[in-house]
């Protein structure tokens, strides 16, 4: 049963990360594509925007694909990591704990569930696994 609950974690998170990189690169599901995504970026400080977007979108898509797939996984945490600790520095942190007011309890949770994953391993349904990593 363990083996299974870390694919379903691995699954949600992973995919859903893929989705934002997705947002991030290409505008799909609602996002706004690295033109939009930039000037946002850009108007939080994050500078060149376009570039930045571009680079958490990658972050995000090769991450979510790692994450998910089970392979290389403290790879795939690492990078999902790295994005959501920018999230809480750039975004979130200043607004508190409470994601009901915008602050970074959502990035801290997947960052635990990320590191959680990689210290435990992804689990027998997982690349690393058919790869005996």
């Amino acid at each position: 049963m363990m083996n299974f609950g870390l694919l379903l974690i691995r699954l949600v998170v992973g995919v859903s990360f893929m989705g934002h990189g997705a947002q991030k690169l290409f505008g799909w599901f609602g996002g706004y594509g690295p033109k939009g995504t930039g000037g946002w970026m850009e108007s939080i400080g994050i500078k060149p925007g376009v570039m930045m977007a571009v680079l958490a979108g990658l972050s995000e898509l090769l991450g979510g694909l790692l994450f998910a797939s089970g392979f290389l996984t403290p790879i795939g945490a690492a990078l999902i990591v790295i994005t959501m600790l920018m999230a809480i520095i750039k975004v979130h942190g200043p607004n508190g704990y409470w994601v009901t007011s915008n602050g970074y309890e959502y990035n801290l949770l997947l960052i635990v569930v990320a590191i959680g994953v990689a210290l435990t391993g992804a689990g027998a349904y997982s690349v690393d696994s058919l790869l005996n990593m």
